[in-house]
């Protein structure tokens, strides 16, 4: 059994298409196909179902993607970590992040990690907390932007920055005449949220400490689409800090503070306990502290690079 093996059967896996594998992975389809049979002969089992179109793994077969997934994600890391040890950092970085995060972060986050690490490819992908947590396990990906904290023992958490919650209140509300909030102002019923699979949305019901029941007819999937419904249909939303730059002279208006109690949240990078490319790690962190006022980043960040 080699590596390049178990990267063929990735590369089939992802295609599900021997002649795309095979120019996924430069070679010819016969020496992909011929390494393929090796190592199930070498296994004693089919990983693939080749009777199918397209073809699909067997139950056995995923198993052995799974296991083959960690195997390279844990090669590729002892490669990294030789080049760190040069000072060079470079290599692919899979990078995930929840997307009421992704609006404010990421379009400053790519143009300052591409000009201070030119070497590296990187890709993003937006994804909610549960996904995000699932292709970690199984090393589809190397690190993820969240919410946090997760209470997974698998993962490690370093906190990056904490941001605080604000209520955007339309002005025909009677709440909009107060000059800050608390928990117990804050009607259920006219409280326009995200739609299920949002941690933000677990953390405004939190917040509120009530069952999340409500008359609205409609959740929306963007903080930008909650504020607009406000705008229209009257009742309120909250809102992370980092949106605020983002509403006019006008909305900024309809903000309200929150307290009793304060409502923030935690914002971390998340990677299996595994995890050895800690230069790639301090790259990312160094890029959000460029991003993210001062006042918000966590205490650590701002003082040390982050140890392994």
């Amino acid at each position: 059994m080699t590596l390049q093996q178990l990267e063929y059967v990735l590369a089939l896996e992802k295609t599900r298409h021997f002649v795309r594998a095979a120019e996924l992975c430069n070679v010819t389809q016969p020496t992909l196909s011929a390494m393929i049979q090796k190592l199930e002969d070498e296994l004693d089992c089919k990983i693939f179902d080749r009777s199918r179109q397209p073809i699909e793994p067997t139950e056995i077969g995923e198993k052995i993607i799974r296991q083959a997934q960690v195997i390279i994600y844990q090669a590729n890391q002892l490669k990294e970590s030789v080049q760190n040890e040069k000072d060079t950092l470079s290599g692919t970085l899979n990078l995930a992040i929840i997307p009421t995060i992704a609006p404010y972060l990421l379009p400053q986050f790519i143009a300052a990690f591409k000009k201070a690490y030119p070497q590296i490819s990187l890709k993003v992908t937006e994804m909610h907390t549960s996904t995000i947590v699932e292709k970690l396990r199984i090393a589809e990906i190397d690190m993820a932007i969240l919410s946090t904290p997760l209470d997974d023992p698998k993962i490690l958490e370093v906190p990056l920055y904490y941001e605080k919650f604000a209520a955007y209140i339309s002005p025909s509300e009677p709440i909009y005449e107060r000059t800050e909030l608390s928990a117990n102002d804050m009607p259920l019923d006219k409280l326009w949220v995200l739609e299920e699979g949002h941690c933000l949305r677990n953390q405004v019901f939190n917040f509120c400490n009530e069952k999340p029941e409500h008359n609205h007819t409609y959740e929306a999937g963007s903080i930008d689409t909650l504020v607009k419904i406000v705008d229209i249909n009257g009742g309120y939303t909250v809102i992370p800090e980092l949106h605020i730059e983002l509403l006019s002279d006008n909305q900024k208006m309809n903000l309200r503070e929150i307290v009793k109690p304060e409502a923030t949240r935690e914002i971390s990078v998340i990677i299996r306990h595994d995890f050895v490319r800690e230069g790639m790690l301090n790259a990312v962190a160094e890029c959000v502290k460029q991003i993210i006022p001062a006042h918000m980043l966590d205490a650590r960040l701002k003082k040390f690079a982050i140890r392994l």
